[in-house]
């Protein structure tokens, strides 16, 4: 003890001491959030909060989704070339799908792809009846895989975690998931870390944002529900040292990735105050909490959100996303420096590698993939294509007693209609407008009469009889 004394005498290490007390002994605030970062190897847990506490999974499912079709692959019961038919179950899910018809076929491996980067949940349940031979089949082996790999409080009703109360997991639960996966799935786990699919000419990036941008990121998947929140499971390996970090309840894209980056980040960190930090053991041997999930519907999809929340997370600005950690909490969590700006965590330049190439129909390389890839790129122009002249068909139906209605109908249309052709570089986009125009001369006048006079009611009237009224409410809409 008398050796000790001089080292408490420092008042810097005093204060250390102090907050670290405060930290541990405190009253933590409830909030809406759970996280915990284990290493992959030992199970050995860094760092946690409410990591016990059940949860929503969301599209974090889908990694349970993976793992059972991957073990069936290595088991020989179906391989990543077997084709798959799209049934109209599959077809009825809702977004984020791929949005294929009854009747279309796929390989494992594609919608296995499709899956994990886009999350498309029409994927998940054509893996799941193609496995399992139905939902309810599929997920009876889900919860028999889940139970014997010690995930005691997760329990699952659907292959893509879309809505349901008896969905349910924990942190701990999908930390023990991920390193099963490493464990159990070498040879697979490439699907864990796919950086974008391309399918046709449409290309989309992994919703995971720490790929590509993390340094040493190598998976997992990410998932959204309004009662859930954001919610990510994530990895990164640096001189040969993996961690994985979960992350449940967070606002949005961008703050779920950022807070998975600081915590990855202070799991590498090396510190020399490592030992003031209270062994927590391993994940396998946290302490499950007795309680429901919370609902955080409210704070997720309520009427103060400017936009519906999704899980395609818009690409915004990562410089600010900020964390609402306090200080106290830091200390307790990493005792070292501050970690770095979001911004310098995340928002490097894309560096993810090319996407995988994904088509309907069996297994092709070589030219019959080319081919197959350009006959998928033709479906989506065609119904593109499609839409548009639905779309313009129904500008003409306006008439005298609805005009204001339908005005406004038009102009709700009328964005959508120019930026589709854009997207894909649809050539007949002027002459198809002006066609849907000319047979409506009328209605599209008087539309465009309205705007003009709410600012100048007197002007509305003589505007009708007049002949040379018509051209010029003809170029405002074309403006």
């Amino acid at each position: 003890m008398h050796l000790l004394r001089p080292l408490l005498r420092h008042p810097l290490l005093n204060l250390i001491l102090l907050v670290a007390a405060l930290a541990f002994a405190a009253p933590r605030a409830v909030q809406a959030e759970a996280w915990l970062v284990v290493e992959a190897d030992t199970g050995k847990v860094l760092q946690a909060d409410n990591a016990t506490m059940p949860w929503y999974p969301a599209s974090v499912t889908k990694i349970m989704t993976a793992y059972v079709t991957l073990k069936a692959v290595k088991e020989g019961r179906l391989t990543l070339e077997s084709l798959l038919t799209v049934s109209p179950v599959a077809a009825s899910q809702s977004p984020s799908k791929m949005g294929f018809k009854p009747g279309t076929q796929v390989t494992v491996e594609n919608a296995l792809g499709m899956m994990m980067v886009k999350s498309a949940n029409d994927m998940a349940v054509v893996l799941a009846e193609g496995v399992g031979g139905s939902v309810d089949g599929f997920s009876a082996l889900m919860n028999a895989n889940a139970q014997r790999l010690g995930m005691t409080q997760t329990s699952y009703v659907n292959p893509n975690g879309l809505p349901a109360d008896g969905q349910i997991t924990s942190a701990r639960d999908l930390a023990i998931l991920a390193r099963a996966v490493i464990r159990d799935l070498p040879e697979y786990e490439y699907f864990m870390h796919i950086p974008a699919i391309r399918f046709g000419r449409r290309t989309t990036n992994n919703f995971n944002k720490l790929i590509g941008r993390y340094a040493g990121a190598d998976g997992f998947k990410t998932g959204f529900i309004c009662a859930s929140g954001y919610n990510l499971v994530g990895s990164a390996t640096r001189n040969g040292k993996r961690l994985i970090a979960v992350v449940l309840g967070s606002t949005s894209g961008q703050a779920r990735a950022v807070r998975a980056a600081q915590l990855l980040e202070r799991g590498f960190a090396s510190n020399g105050l490592g030992w003031l930090r209270p062994s927590l053991g391993t994940v396998d041997n946290l302490v499950p909490i007795d309680a429901s999930p919370p609902n955080l519907r409210e704070e997720m999809c309520g009427g103060k959100r400017k936009r519906p929340a999704t899980d395609e997370d818009e690409d915004a600005a990562l410089a600010n996303a900020s964390s609402s950690e306090s200080p106290v909490a830091f200390f307790a969590a990493g005792l070292q420096a501050p970690m770095a700006k979001p911004s310098e965590l995340l928002a490097g330049s894309y560096t993810a590698g090319e996407p995988m190439v994904v088509y309907t129909g069996p297994k092709r390389t070589g030219a019959a993939l080319i081919a197959a890839v350009a006959a998928d790129d033709q479906k989506q122009v065609t119904r593109k294509r499609g839409k548009k002249s639905r779309v313009a068909a129904k500008k003409p139906d306006a008439d005298a007693p609805k005009t204001a209605a339908r005005a406004t109908e038009a102009k709700s249309d009328a964005k959508p209609a120019a930026a589709k052709p854009a997207a894909v570089r649809h050539a007949n986009a002027k002459p198809d407008t002006s066609a849907a125009a000319k047979p409506a001369a009328k209605p599209v006048a008087k539309p465009a009469e309205k705007p003009a006079a709410s600012g100048d009611k007197p002007a509305a009237k003589p505007a009708k009889p007049k002949a040379a009224a018509k051209p010029k409410s003809e170029t405002k809409p074309a403006g």
